[in-house]
């Protein structure tokens, strides 16, 4: 009775079938190559802005140095550049246009003096935790300071 011919195997049981390459749907491979390409971006977006932020490190320092002696400057010759009301405006616009954002650091970085004071501008820059940054551009209404725009 039986030799290897005689031996009728189901096909789908048969050992040759059980090694063949498992066949992939063409969704599959789209979606597969859609998300290779999709982490190809987000791996290139965080080498870009680790590069933006290496070569940012020292202008911001040096927008902090020359924004302070300008206050410094404009506190020297004109009445209303409070240091103090000015962050207080600022801390109060971003909480009007960003609710809850929490920021570690608040960096005066563009004084502008122009002579009289309705044309009076200043930028403070919030930085927060995750790096996130806001702009609030301050302007001079009599003698208090009140947001422009919030960026």
């Amino acid at each position: 009775m039986g030799g290897p011919s005689s031996f009728n195997a189901h096909p789908y049981t048969d050992a040759v079938m059980t090694i063949a390459p498992l066949a992939i749907s063409t969704l599959a491979i789209v979606l597969i190559a859609v998300g290779a390409v999709f982490a190809v971006f987000l791996v290139l977006g965080f080498v870009a802005i680790r590069a933006r932020d290496r070569s940012q490190a020292g202008t911001w320092e040096e927008a902090v140095r020359s924004a302070d002696a300008a206050f410094a400057q404009a506190a020297a010759t004109d009445r209303g550049w409070h240091r103090e009301s000015m962050e207080a405006a600022a801390r109060i616009a971003l909480e009007e246009h960003r609710p809850g954002w929490r920021y570690r650091d608040l960096h005066l970085v563009l004084v502008d003096d122009r002579p009289g004071i309705e044309e009076d501008r200043a930028q403070f820059m919030a930085v927060g935790d995750d790096g996130d940054e806001a702009a609030v551009v301050l302007a001079r209404v009599g003698d208090r300071w009140s947001a422009e725009r919030v960026d």
